[in-house]
C-alpha cells in the first residue's frame, strides 16, 4: 500500500484544522444547531469533507470540545504568571480579541450543557475562590461563611449575565463577541460595585433570620 505524502499529510491537517476552527467560529454564533454544509462553506471544503475528517457533526463538537478544553487550561497555566498583577482570568481571557470565539462557544456549551462548560466554571470557581482568600487575608473582602459557595454565585451570576446579554442581542461575527463583553463589562461595573461596596439591603434582618434556620452556622 502507497503512503500518503507529506505535502498530502500536511495539507489534510491543515484542512482539519481549518474545519475545526471554523466550526468553533460558527457554533459560537449560531449555536450548534448550524449545520455541516454552512461549517464547511466557512472553511472553503466540502461536507464530504467535514464526514471524511470527523465522521459526523457530533464528531466535529467533540474535537472542538477538546481543542478548547485544551486551550482553557493553557490560558489558566499562563493565568497563574499575572495573578499577582491583580487581573482575574476571566478578565484577561473576555478581554483578548482572539479569545472572543472561545468565549462564545462556552457561553453556547453553557446553553447546551456538557464536559465544556462544567470544567470552566469549575476553572472560573477555583479561581474566584483563591482571589478572595487573597482579599480576605489582605483585609480588602469580606470572610464568607462558605467561601466556595460564594464563588460559585458569583461566577455563575457574572456568566449568566454575559449569556442573557448575547441572547438578547446575538452576534453577526465570532469577533464581535469581544465588543459584547466589553459593553457587559462597562454596563455592570457601577451596579456591581454599588452593590459590593454599599450593599442592597437596610439591615441584616432577612440573613440574621435565615441563618437561625442554618445547621451549625453561627449567626455572627
Amino acid at each position: 500500500m502507497r503512503s500518503v505524502e507529506p505535502e498530502a499529510q500536511a495539507a489534510d491537517r491543515t484542512a482539519r484544522a481549518r474545519i475545526r476552527d471554523a466550526a468553533i467560529d460558527r457554533f459560537a454564533v449560531e449555536g450548534f444547531g448550524t449545520s455541516v454544509r454552512t461549517i464547511a462553506a466557512d472553511a472553503g471544503v466540502s461536507p464530504g469533507l467535514v464526514m471524511h475528517h470527523f465522521r459526523s457533526k457530533d464528531g466535529l463538537r467533540a474535537e472542538c470540545d477538546q481543542y478548547l478544553l485544551a486551550t482553557i487550561r493553557r490560558l489558566k497555566r499562563e493565568n497563574v504568571r499575572i495573578a499577582a498583577a491583580g487581573q482575574t482570568f476571566f478578565q484577561r481571557f473576555a478581554s483578548a480579541e482572539e479569545n472572543a470565539p472561545v468565549l462564545g462557544y462556552v457561553l453556547r456549551s453553557m446553553q447546551d450543557g456538557g464536559p465544556l462548560a462544567r470544567e470552566f466554571i469549575a476553572h472560573m470557581v477555583d479561581d474566584a475562590v483563591g482571589y478572595a482568600r487573597e482579599g480576605v487575608a489582605a483585609g480588602a473582602l469580606v470572610p464568607s461563611r462558605d467561601e466556595a459557595a460564594r464563588a460559585r454565585y458569583l461566577t455563575l451570576s457574572s456568566l449568566g449575565a454575559l449569556l442573557l446579554e448575547m441572547t438578547l442581542d446575538p452576534p453577526s461575527d465570532p469577533r464581535d463577541l469581544a465588543g459584547i463583553v466589553r459593553r457587559y463589562l462597562a454596563t455592570s461595573y457601577l451596579p456591581m460595585l454599588e452593590l459590593f461596596t454599599e450593599g442592597y439591603l437596610t439591615s441584616r434582618r432577612v440573613l440574621d433570620e435565615y441563618l437561625l434556620h442554618l445547621p451549625d452556622t453561627e449567626g455572627s
